[in-house]
């Protein structure tokens, strides 16, 4: 990871790391540029002309002129007015990243905005100032003004924010922190407000959150694989090099490698009068692959998107001009998300037909509900059913956001990209596939213990000691609820896949 915010091309690695908690500071390389956008800006708000939330109104009130001695009182105003949020806050990972993708798009020096506003929001991430921001009430488009409004609020001491855990205005929290507020310039407050950055905070959260499920659910749908003595001949290399999809050939690889020496495998390698396996488990690297595409897609998209400018007007820096445009649009953002969500969805149906087919003794060949005396004992019954229902919520959250385009401002804003809900949705989402994940692990590591004195392969055996690290074999009936709760921060944290990091971790490298 870079220690630094750079003016573009920042890896995604480094907005990992600051959704963990890291805090980078700004390149120091970027100071020239961004004094330069600001001298700029500042001479062009001393011209006569015309430009676009200098010197006029916002939205359909562009038209209006707004005096010379009122620009100050233009960019507190729009800061008040617009913070219009709803719902509950937005969590601290989501603030982090919100406040350093607009470091990094400030950072280009394309806006205008002063050192001095840069510097602060640095020095919040650093001291850990983080901006209350209800998460409702952004279209994604003109940028993601209501949450940014509230986060701008606390740069000028107003607002709330969030300072070791405790929640406090804005002005007392830049206090407690050693820090003080800025005065707004021409055009900052509009600067501040516009942008697509807490969009593209809360998708790469859902993106980052939805790589650990993905990795977590090829290990168990190996584990499911040898739990049913499945095969793992449709893994094999020469089918899928023929197709030639790119995230096909790498799950193929990550599966053979995880079932590598099983015992249990090596039972039935001849003389299985099975033919095939159900496609839950022989089509896993077609299912899985294509998520993987859309994934590694939707993760480039989020990676220009983090690293770019979505500010209006922006300042050209070759002729002084400060022009309109439409980078707050957050089209990018709004797709990406809901490619991310309809990944999501899709590997939880896979994995919820793996959780149906190991209760299933036609199907697994394993005990009803793969528990000892069925009938008496219940086993993973509603474990299962448990499953069904998660999966059902996210197949009604996959739904397009992107396509629900509501006019607003006055018809001024007449197309809008919904990217705001459309990334938002993808928490839940991903928090619903770590419990069906979850639920997957125990059932598939209760199938291996059936299939004793066999083994599985040495490295699931290290996915099976994870599991049964955090709940014992089922031999009757008890609740399950902790430990399917324990299973899905299991997969959820990313420990479930941690010892395979070498095979899985290659899968999300940066996008190009």
């Amino acid at each position: 990871m870079t220690d630094h915010i750079r003016a573009g091309n920042n890896p995604l690695s480094l907005w990992r790391a600051v959704a963990a908690g890291a805090t980078p500071a700004l390149d120091p390389a970027t100071g020239p540029a961004i004094a330069e956008g600001h001298r700029l800006l500042m001479a062009a708000a001393r011209g006569n002309d015309a430009v676009y939330g200098v010197n006029t109104g916002f939205g359909k009130l562009a038209s209006v002129r707004i005096p010379t001695d009122k620009l100050a009182e233009l960019q507190v105003n729009i800061v008040r007015s617009h913070q219009a949020g709803i719902g509950e806050p937005l969590g601290e990972p989501v603030v982090r990243l919100t406040i350093a993708l607009k470091i990094a798009s400030l950072a280009h020096g394309a806006s205008g905005v002063q050192p001095a506003t840069i510097a602060l929001l640095a020095a919040m991430l650093a001291k850990g100032v983080l901006p209350v921001i209800p998460a409702q009430g952004s279209v994604g488009a003109s940028g993601d003004l209501a949450p940014l409004a509230h986060l701008a609020a606390v740069l000028i001491g107003e607002g709330e924010a969030n300072l070791d855990g405790i929640r406090m205005s804005g002005g007392v929290a830049l206090a407690k922190a050693g820090l003080t507020p800025v005065t707004l310039g021409p055009k900052e407050g509009l600067a501040l407000l516009n942008g697509t950055q807490v969009s593209t905070a809360l998708a790469l959260h859902g993106l980052f959150a939805i790589e650990r499920c993905f990795a977590a659910a090829l290990v168990t749908g190996a584990l499911s694989t040898d739990a049913i003595a499945g095969s793992d001949t449709p893994f094999d290399a020469r089918i899928q090099t023929l197709r030639g999809q790119p995230g096909q050939i790498a799950v193929a690889d990550v599966l053979r490698a995880l079932m590598a020496d099983s015992a249990i495998r090596r039972s039935h390698l001849a003389d299985d009068p099975r033919v095939q396996d159900p496609y839950s488990i022989r089509c896993q690297p077609q299912v899985m692959g294509a998520a993987l595409d859309v994934i590694r897609s939707a993760a480039a998209m989020l990676r220009h998107e983090a690293s770019g400018v979505t500010d209006n007007p922006l300042v050209m820096h070759d002729t002084g001009e400060v022009i309109s445009g439409g980078n707050f649009h957050a089209e990018p953002v709004a797709f990406a998300a809901d490619m991310l969500a309809l990944a999501a969805c899709e590997i939880g149906n896979l994995v919820q037909r793996r959780c149906a087919m190991l209760v299933d003794p036609v199907l697994s060949g394993l005990p009803a509900f793969l528990v000892a005396a069925p009938g008496l004992n219940s086993g993973f019954m509603i474990a299962e059913v448990a499953s069904a229902a998660l999966a059902s919520e996210n197949r009604q959250r996959s739904t397009p956001a992107v396509t629900d385009t509501i006019p607003t401002s006055a018809n001024q804003e007449d197309h809008v990209s919904m990217a705001t809900h459309g990334a938002r949705r993808l928490t839940p989402m991903a928090e619903n596939l770590s419990h069906i994940i979850g639920i997957e692990a125990l059932m598939a590591a209760q199938g291996v213990d059936m299939r004793q004195p066999l083994k599985t392969s040495p490295l699931l055996a290290e996915a099976h000691a994870a599991i049964r690290a955090i709940a014992p074999v089922l031999d009757h009936d008890r609740p399950l609820s902790a430990e399917m709760t324990a299973a899905a921060r299991l997969v959820a944290s990313g420990r479930l896949a941690d010892p395979f990091d070498a095979l899985v971790a290659p899968l999300f490298g940066d996008a190009p």
